[in-house]
């Protein structure tokens, strides 16, 4: 893995996000001293990525839903 000067990383930084991007990690030093790892983020594949309404026609919700234990629930409150 590479180790690059702070310095050079601000200089070289698109080139270094491109190479990262391929799959090439490199390690920012100051003084010589390792300071961090830069790696690629592994994102997942479009198949397995979570998306909005994936239970669609699953399951039915009854028209009277908002009607459910009306009358337990006005008990409760003395009404």
């Amino acid at each position: 893995m590479e180790s690059v000067n702070i310095h050079e990383a601000k200089t070289r930084l698109s080139q270094l996000i491109a190479r990262a991007q391929q799959g090439e990690g490199f390690i920012i030093a100051k003084a010589g001293k390792p300071m961090v790892r830069v790696t690629p983020i592994d994102s997942p594949a479009p198949e397995q990525q979570k998306r909005l309404g994936f239970l669609a026609g699953e399951f039915r919700v009854p028209d009277d839903f908002d009607r459910m234990a009306e009358q337990e629930i006005a008990g409760m409150f003395g009404v």
